[in-house]
């Protein structure tokens, strides 16, 4: 790819998005982990280069750019074209529930349809003014952690992951967002080093894929953390584990509420006995179940012999 060649032939912000779609579709690349579209990556990218913010007017789509300028767009598009690298790791920006998080290849990214039902304050499964304290597992970058802090200001918020790079990576958003004072991460294989003590939510976004599907992802998805998307022969090694240990974390009032994804067919298999909650959401998104205290409670026997 001859970038300054191409630089030479194309002038406006328009010319370079219109480039970066063709190429993107001709490329048959991956639209999984963020941006759903060919068009919405090929804007972000060429935004993100000229430091432009995400909401810049289409107004100005016409303007020429210097030559420098597009030099830098096309160098975007050459690492999502011939690398396949996530547009995210290009930027070193995602951005969940209206706020930007910074990441790179150490975390997944941020892309749960969780994000809607923080937003939401998850109503109606809570009441937003009696939530004290929340607990993120499995946090990664701690995108969802901290919109739960933004969420609920009066809460405390816990945020644990096995992986101290995952952690470092949560620690720079933390601080980012100015939230050290009331975010505690913790490095914990899942409950194991949490403070025993009572969350009014648990929520995560486990690692869910199954081996033999880690196989067959897209080449985008090699950029990821192998941890934070496998989990077992059927993917629900921690989703296992979550289940037997939740009850003894939760308040009475409280609720669990975990993303699976696709492997949602899976659990149901798995319990076909338990009555779990499917969310619905607005803007799309599949396979979060919620569970309240007393469904833990009721079911317990059934989740430890799995």
């Amino acid at each position: 790819m001859n970038i300054r060649a191409i630089a030479s032939e194309l002038a406006t912000l328009r010319d370079l998005v219109r480039w970066g779609l063709s190429q993107f579709n001709q490329a048959e690349l991956c639209f999984a982990q963020g941006m759903p579209t060919a068009i919405d990556e090929a804007v972000y990218l060429c935004l993100s280069a000229l430091h432009l913010p995400p909401d810049f007017s289409a107004d100005y789509f016409d303007c020429r750019l210097t030559h420098d300028e597009k030099c830098r767009v096309l160098e975007y598009y050459r690492q999502r074209l011939q690398q396949h690298k996530p547009a995210a790791y290009i930027t070193h920006e995602a951005w969940f529930a209206g706020l930007a998080f910074y990441v790179d290849e150490r975390v997944l990214i941020p892309r749960s349809p969780i994000a809607e039902l923080i937003e939401q304050q998850f109503s109606p499964w809570v009441d937003a003014d009696r939530v004290h304290a929340i607990l993120d597992l499995c946090t990664g970058s701690g995108c969802i952690a901290i919109a739960c802090a933004y969420a609920f200001e009066s809460a405390s918020v816990v945020a644990s992951d096995v992986s101290v790079d995952a952690l470092a990576v949560a620690a720079i958003n933390c601080e980012n967002h100015g939230l050290n004072e009331r975010l505690e991460l913790i490095e914990s294989d899942l409950f194991a080093k949490v403070p025993a003590r009572k969350f009014d939510i648990i929520v995560s976004n486990p690692p869910y894929v199954s081996s033999a599907e880690m196989a067959g992802l897209p080449r985008e998805f090699s950029y990821e953390p192998t941890t934070g998307l496998e989990a077992g022969a059927d993917g629900m090694a921690m989703v296992r584990s979550i289940l037997k240990q939740a009850k003894e974390y939760l308040s009475d009032d409280g609720i669990l509420v975990v993303e699976v994804g696709y492997s949602r067919p899976t659990l149901e298999q798995l319990l076909p006995d338990v009555p779990f909650t499917w969310l619905e959401f607005e803007h799309g998104g599949y396979g979060v179940f919620l569970l309240g205290a007393a469904q833990l409670r009721e079911y317990q026997a059934i989740f430890d012999a799995l």
